[in-house]
């Protein structure tokens, strides 16, 4: 990881509240892994002692961009950053999805409102194309869907109030597509990044249907570097369970190593 100030390359409303950030950072961006985190400083905000973690969204030569929405003080003064202005970043940061090797499994990707900006360079980087399951409360809350259609990936959204795709979960057409798949041969492997209960009830999919699942258990992190301690879980170990903090020995997990019953 490396800390360094990154100027604003390109700044713009995706959605509502939701902004896509790029930042020229050209010693950084080869260093990043799909399912990594930015530790982000906004440098006009001078009374606030915490960085913000964020998922890294995309990659170029000598940039990365994040994908995020505007739900409070920093990330409403970041909305109002321009081109050319700078940020103090950490990165990259986390244990990251593991990439499919080529002929190896099939990837479904399956992700929650902005929970999608962490399964686009997994996507990118795969050598196997997919389906992405994307879901959301309402249209608005459903993003990159036409990033994943134009390098080939196969989008599927569900919103819970039926305003764009199926109505209902997004683990609805989870199923469906594991389930229709029963009598051919399959090598699905389940990759998710969203809200804890989703990735629970994703964990449980893959529990019943025996798949291999990674989930990025990001939601509570804090500080972003491991000091404090806001984003532990439990993980099971030989002998029993221990603390981890989802932001040094994670995001990224196993399905099989969580222990969800302690999980919120």
């Amino acid at each position: 990881m490396l800390e360094q100030t990154v100027t604003i390359a390109a700044h713009e409303r995706d959605a509502e509240a939701y902004f896509r950030l790029v930042l020229h950072a050209p010693a950084i961006a080869p260093l990043i892994q799909p399912g990594q985190f930015a530790h982000v400083r906004i440098l006009p905000m001078k009374d606030a002692l915490l960085r913000r973690p964020f998922s890294i969204f995309q990659v170029g030569r000598d940039t990365f961009s994040i994908l995020y929405k505007n739900v409070g003080k920093g990330t409403d003064a970041l909305s109002r950053m321009r081109v050319g202005e700078e940020l103090s970043v950490i990165a990259p940061l986390g244990h990251g999805f593991t990439v499919p090797k080529p002929g190896g499994e099939t990837p479904l990707l399956v992700a929650g409102g902005y929970g999608m900006a962490a399964m686009f360079l997994l996507a990118q980087r795969s050598p196997q194309k997919g389906i992405v399951f994307v879901g959301g409360r309402r249209r608005v809350d459903i993003l990159c869907e036409q990033d994943f259609a134009a390098i080939g990936w196969e989008v599927r959204v569900a919103t819970e109030d039926g305003s764009h795709g199926e109505k209902g979960f997004v683990t609805v057409p989870l199923i469906a597509e594991i389930r229709n798949s029963k009598f051919e041969i399959r090598n699905y492997k389940l990759f998710a990044c969203g809200p804890t209960p989703m990735l629970k009830a994703v964990g449980k999919i893959a529990e019943d249907f025996n798949l291999p699942a990674e989930l990025s258990m990001d939601e509570h992190m804090c500080c972003g570097v491991g000091t404090c301690l806001a984003c532990v879980i439990k993980v099971k170990t030989g002998e029993g369970w221990e603390y981890q903090r989802t932001c040094t020995e994670g995001p990224v997990y196993d399905s099989r190593q969580i222990l969800w019953e302690e999980a919120k």
